[in-house]
């Protein structure tokens, strides 16, 4: 081992950060609306504007809240994280 590289103590780098629930949900938004865009412009479907933004509102709401739910679960069975 080189002697010259310098070491952090007390950091753990074993495992990559997990994906916040937040981040995944707002991917799956901006990917929905772009293939509600293409089919729109295909002309394979007509879309009312405003019944596309209730269903994204609500699937990003639901997607949101049950992903908040799962880690908060998940958190909570880690004994090192869990509630004391």
């Amino acid at each position: 081992m080189d002697s010259n590289i310098p070491t952090t103590s007390g950091q753990d780098y074993a495992g990559a950060a997990p994906a916040r629930v937040g981040t995944v949900v707002w991917g799956l938004i901006v990917l929905a609306l772009a293939a509600l865009i293409i089919v729109a412009q295909l002309g394979i479907v007509t879309l009312n504007g405003t019944y596309v933004l209730i269903g994204l509102m609500i699937g990003a709401g639901v997607a949101l809240v049950a992903g908040g739910l799962l880690s908060a679960r998940k958190r909570d069975n880690d004994p090192m994280k869990g509630k004391s």
